[in-house]
């Protein structure tokens, strides 16, 4: 049977009549349209999938690959400079071996208050205090405070002050308050202050 005539045969082929349980008994003109629907469909529900999926799989590479050149540069960033690292490290430890020899020891303390003292006389001032507070425990220091209540003039009071800033040690100023001692002597004036000095914890620095 020709072309022509399976087509002319398919327009006398009503749709009641077709047996979809028995597709091989259909003309085979409709045999050859249905066969070549389904592919078309099949081929573009295949080549829609599966681009998805591969876009998916670029999108998901394109990330990795922007994350991967960050790590690439930070990692080269890191291994050029890496002896800056270590020198910069050093300096460090150097700075924080000095900080800490800076730092009084238990025995060192009663010297320092004896320093305070000599700075205050030799400033001029009259001590009325000079009392240990409590300790405060941070983490890497201990906080030494000294409640130190003197009197004397404005000049000796800054003479003082700076005496005590200029110790080799660490010592700390916080909370001061002057006043006058009378109104009939405005230049005889009382501070009291608050000294810390500071030592090292070893148990917080160990933690």
């Amino acid at each position: 049977m020709s072309f022509a005539q399976s087509m002319e045969s398919l327009k006398k082929v009503d749709i009641n009549d077709l047996d979809f349980n028995n597709i091989g008994s259909w003309p085979g003109a409709l045999k050859v349209i249905v066969a070549v629907v389904v592919f078309a469909v099949l081929l573009f529900l295949g080549y829609h999938f599966h681009l998805k999926d591969l876009q998916a799989r670029l999108e998901r590479t394109e990330g990795q690959e922007v994350t991967l050149r960050k790590e690439f540069a930070d990692k080269s960033f890191k291994a050029a400079n890496l002896e800056a690292y270590k020198a910069q490290l050093v300096e460090i430890e150097e700075r924080f071996g000095t900080l800490l020899k800076q730092l009084p020891s238990d025995t060192e303390v009663p010297g320092l208050l004896e320093d305070i003292t000599q700075m205050g006389l030799n400033s001029g001032l009259e001590f009325e205090s000079i009392t240990l507070q409590p300790e405060v425990a941070q983490q890497f220091y201990i906080e030494l405070p000294i409640h130190i209540v003197v009197q004397g003039n404005y000049h000796d009071i800054a003479t003082f002050v700076s005496s005590v800033a200029g110790l080799p040690r660490i010592v700390t100023l916080h909370d001061f308050d002057i006043e006058p001692i009378s109104a009939g002597n405005p230049d005889l004036l009382k501070m009291n202050i608050v000294a810390k000095t500071y030592r090292y914890n070893e148990a917080g620095g160990q933690q």
